[in-house]
């Protein structure tokens, strides 16, 4: 089975995943459709991929282990994080796990394309000054840890001095730049 135009969308938003699925499909790629790790390594076991889009936050987990999986898959699957979540720590643990980007939301489907297809660092990024707000350090030092934890929230909790409860909430609110 031919796979350079495959892509897999794992993402949990049911909405926002059928537009990306008929921008994409209207150019030219054949999308499957998931919406957790569980349904990502069911269509592993039938369909291989040469792209994938993958939440970062999805319903019942991280999408830091889908990119794993389709790492472990198939090393060459081009595979692009999409998150409204984004901090330092978990874009590093993206591009470690084998993203080849990530991306904050919102993404439409010229910018994921793009991603796609860059193949190495833009050295000529602006490197300017940006003052960091004490939300956007906390947010930070919350997802470092959650990715030190293997995204074990009680652990997290238990290494931040926080109760879970209040952790949970934190995770569930978006982060204002």
């Amino acid at each position: 089975m031919e796979t350079d135009r495959s892509l897999v969308l794992v993402e949990d938003d049911a909405a926002f995943a059928k537009v990306l699925r008929r921008s994409f499909e209207r150019r030219g790629y054949r999308v499957y459709w998931c919406d957790s790790l569980d349904g990502l390594r069911a269509l592993l076991e039938t369909v291989p991929f040469a792209y994938a889009v993958v939440d970062l936050k999805l319903g019942n987990g991280s999408g830091l282990e889908c990119v794993r999986e389709l790492h472990a898959n198939d090393p060459e699957t081009r595979i692009v994080v999409l998150t409204g979540f984004a901090s330092i720590a978990t874009a590093v643990e993206a591009i470690k796990l084998g993203a080849c980007h990530y991306l904050a939301k919102p993404s439409n489907t010229d910018d994921i394309e793009a991603a796609f297809e860059r193949t190495e660092g833009d050295p000529s990024i602006a490197l300017g000054a940006r003052a960091t707000s004490l939300k956007t350090l906390e947010w930070e030092r919350i997802h470092e840890t959650l990715a030190e934890t293997g995204f074990n929230i009680s652990e997290t909790a238990r290494r931040l001095g926080m109760h879970r409860r209040t952790l949970a909430r934190k995770l569930e609110k978006k982060q204002v730049p």
